[in-house]
């Protein structure tokens, strides 16, 4: 079975957003992965000191074969620093796994799927 890990930033911590039902969501999604006979997991990181450890941890938990990197990484312009930060950590502690990017919440798995 292949293996998919989702990092995402939690949407809780994001202000001005109903991070509940963007949890909802996100969760539903990840349930999708086992329809299609994906074993994912998802990581969701704050935006402080703690980043870089959580997205370390999580990628060496196991031999990954797809690692998405979601939109609330990647897309807001402030937060390039990270997203560059995310990749490299992902080549250096998951160096097998492809690298995918969502367009939303809501594709994760088709990302994936691109690349398995």
């Amino acid at each position: 079975m292949s293996r998919v890990l989702v990092l995402g930033v939690d949407p809780r911590a994001v202000p001005g957003v109903d991070g509940d039902a963007l949890r909802v969501a996100l969760d539903l999604e990840l349930a999708r992965f086992g329809e299609h006979a994906i074993d994912a997991s998802m990581t969701l990181i704050e935006l402080d000191e703690s980043t870089a450890p959580t997205i370390v941890a999580a990628l060496s938990e196991h031999s990954w074969d797809v690692v998405v990197i979601g939109g609330g990484i990647r897309k807001p312009e402030l937060l390039l620093p990270l997203f560059e930060q995310v990749v490299n950590l992902v080549r250096r502690h998951a160096p097998k796994a492809a690298i995918a990017f969502n367009t939303s919440g809501g594709d994760s798995v088709e990302a994936a799927k691109r690349w398995l």
